[in-house]
């Protein structure tokens, strides 16, 4: 029997999030598993997917909010030390971190950790802490500890492998790339279409700022007559539009009637990228992308970065662009939005191509890294 525990710490720093949601849904899938033992050890969590998790699975209670400052210090010193008791007498195979911060591992446990992306080093002028060359960065000494003292280390895409040899130049033999996946499931059934009323429009999903891009995206929406006269562009989530963001749209001359920031549940989310003309994102840098996957699960037609993990994720499903010149981004729209024909062919590429992204596979390949280690 395969004994596998995921600590606390990213569990009880997210409420929802990407890390928290990839480790719920792998955690869930390997214990369907026959001959592998699971458990979340989170003494102390605030996290909502752990919630949904099938008895047993989670050893700990949640709390309804999240700790910062000195109490966070606090609870995390108290999450690792009743962890040290409890790994210590139930002596698991593989001890999976779930970010960076060392917690307790037993002495004959193996240890696993998943690096996501290389973001905070590759676009360092976007975060507080630039001083990188110097590793006066903490973000990126707990990463190079972490990294350094592990067994085994699971890379979410290739680029973000190519990254992580090249900066922290990490052993590749310890590293294996294994896809994030997509449940078929996300989306709530169809009871009725949410109201939008801004169509036809270009759309754009998530945070705005720094290494987003989106100022980018004003820029090449501001450049066309064809985009603008034909097409509103229509935000969601990300939260209110910023004086900096109103700003630039009052420079670039753009009518605040043709830009919408709207919010909603996944039931919204999945009706918005129903009746999108065409989603764009004109990210710097991903590890991997998750609303690519959402898109084309919802055979919406995709322009997209050229960099990073991004052409990875998409394959051929998508109409590819320079983040750094608006021009190009333009035209890539303009690619997808004018030809019918262009759209259809992403639309059928992107249906396929969603099939290689699952849970299923991505716990298969987790259960033969941690076996490799033993």
């Amino acid at each position: 029997m395969l004994r596998v525990v995921y600590d606390y710490q990213v569990f009880s720093r997210q409420r929802y999030g990407g890390v928290s949601r990839y480790i719920y849904e792998l955690a869930s899938h390997l214990s369907e598993m026959e001959d592998i033992d699971v458990k979340i050890l989170a003494f102390i969590y605030v996290n909502e997917y752990i919630k949904k998790c099938q008895p047993g699975l989670v050893t700990g209670f949640p709390v309804p909010f999240i700790a910062s400052g000195q109490f966070h210090k606090n609870l995390a010193r108290l999450n690792n030390a009743i962890s040290q008791v409890w790994l210590n007498t139930k002596e698991p195979d593989i001890v999976h971190q779930t970010y960076y911060n060392q917690s307790y591992i037993p002495k004959n446990a193996k240890v696993v950790v998943t690096v996501y992306d290389m973001i905070h080093e590759k676009l360092s002028q976007f975060f507080e802490h630039k001083n990188i060359l110097n590793k006066q960065d903490k973000t990126t000494q707990f990463k190079r500890k972490s990294v350094n003292e592990a067994d085994g280390i699971i890379c979410i895409s290739e680029n973000t492998k190519k990254d992580l040899i090249e900066i922290l130049e990490v052993d590749p033999n310890k590293i294996s790339v294994i896809y994030l996946g997509f449940s078929a499931n996300k989306w709530p059934k169809i009871e009725k279409f949410v109201s939008i009323p801004y169509q036809p429009f270009i759309f754009y999903v998530g945070e705005r700022g720094g290494y987003k891009n989106f100022e980018a995206c004003l820029q090449a929406y501001a450049s066309s007559s064809q985009l603008k006269d034909n097409f509103n562009l229509v935000c969601f989530g990300g939260g209110n539009f910023s004086q900096q963001e109103l700003d630039l749209m009052d420079t670039l001359a753009l009518s605040k009637n043709k830009i919408f920031q709207v919010s909603g549940d996944d039931a919204a989310l999945a009706d918005y990228y129903r009746h999108a003309s065409v989603f764009i994102y004109p990210s710097l840098y991903e590890g991997f992308g998750i609303p690519l996957l959402e898109a084309m699960s919802l055979q919406c037609p995709i322009a997209c970065s050229n960099t990073s993990s991004m052409p990875e994720v998409v394959g051929e499903a998508a109409e590819l662009f320079d983040p750094n010149e608006p021009d190009n981004i333009a035209e890539a729209l303009k690619n997808i939005l004018f030809s019918t024909e262009k759209t259809k062919k992403l639309v059928q590429l992107g249906t396929e191509r969603i099939k290689l992204f699952s849970w299923e596979i991505c716990a298969e390949k987790t259960k033969k890294v941690y076996l490799s280690l033993l």
